[in-house]
């Protein structure tokens, strides 16, 4: 509930004595003070098998050692999206859904200016961070609505907006699209 800081509100007209008007004021804004103050929770530690790891040199909720390591339902726990998309490397328009990638960073805690992001194979992108403040870029764990088997690119596909915005259809962000994602390294 939106609540005003308005002494107007604490005036004559509100029909509670001037003294509980302001004590009510006081304990809200201290409330809204102290949680902001509080640590986010910790990061549960992976139940099922681990599909990504976290690292960073700021890393304020690692919960494997100094990562963050994340499970499928982890994953699917935490705000995101879904997309109708043309890719270049589907057949026609494919529905992808998964966490924000800003999401995933959020649960562990990590900070820093870009990101290098890792597949299976080896093979990785450098992502500047800008990508994932300024784009609703996801870490796709379905296609379909079904989980991706690493023949079908998964079992985590950087996707990038490309419902959201035509001009991101380039070479460019291809090239940081990375599939069979299995780490996220986190740097300054």
């Amino acid at each position: 509930m939106f609540q005003s800081n308005s002494l107007a509100e604490i005036g004559p007209a509100s029909g509670r004595p001037m003294h509980i008007r302001l004590l009510s004021k006081f304990f809200g804004l201290f409330a809204v003070v102290v949680s902001a103050a509080l640590p986010a929770m910790a990061l549960d530690a992976p139940k099922g098998p681990v599909v990504l790891t976290v690292s960073a040199p700021v890393l304020d909720h690692p919960n494997v050692g100094a990562t963050a390591q994340f499970d499928l339902q982890m994953l699917e726990a935490l705000a995101g999206r879904s997309a109708k998309v043309r890719t270049p490397w589907t057949s026609g328009e494919v529905e992808f859904s998964g966490p924000y990638l800003r999401s995933v960073l959020e649960a562990a805690g990590a900070r820093g200016a870009k990101l290098r992001i890792t597949a299976l194979n080896d093979y990785y992108a450098d992502v500047p961070m800008e990508d994932v403040a300024q784009l609703d870029t996801i870490l796709a764990t379905r296609l379909h609505g079904k989980t991706m088997s690493v023949r079908e690119k998964g079992p985590l596909f950087l996707i990038y907006p490309f419902d959201l915005d035509p001009n991101l259809y380039n070479e460019k962000y291809f090239s940081r699209s990375v599939w069979q994602i299995v780490k996220i390294e986190v740097t300054d």
